[in-house]
């Protein structure tokens, strides 16, 4: 728990703001190795690959919810797959020259 309100509210806000942080990233990483004709579908399947985190995590929190000394795992593992995902992407984007910077005018 926060010792206050506004750290709590703080803290709420500066998590809210690099939670989705990766989005344009992956988008741009995604865009600039595919193929321009297949960018839509590229682009469709991250989308839903990055989404099948929430068909599954309602049943493993419940899960977790349901032993007591389970009940700060969901927090541990969100956080820990998000951070992992998040360098993951940076790792694999940082070394990458978009398409477009390789080609000729």
């Amino acid at each position: 728990l926060m010792p206050t309100r506004e750290l709590a509210v703080a803290l709420f806000l500066l998590r809210f703001s690099i939670s989705q942080m990766d989005i344009p990233t992956r988008q741009s990483y995604t865009m600039s190795v595919v193929h321009p004709d297949e960018r839509s579908a590229a682009s469709g399947i991250t989308t839903v690959a990055r989404s099948l985190g929430a068909i599954l995590s309602p049943s493993i929190a419940g899960y977790c919810f349901a032993h007591p000394q389970w009940i700060n795992l969901p927090f541990f593992l969100a956080g820990g797959i998000k951070i992992t995902y998040d360098l993951i992407l940076y790792r694999a984007f940082v070394t990458l020259n978009p398409t477009h910077e390789n080609q000729k005018d």
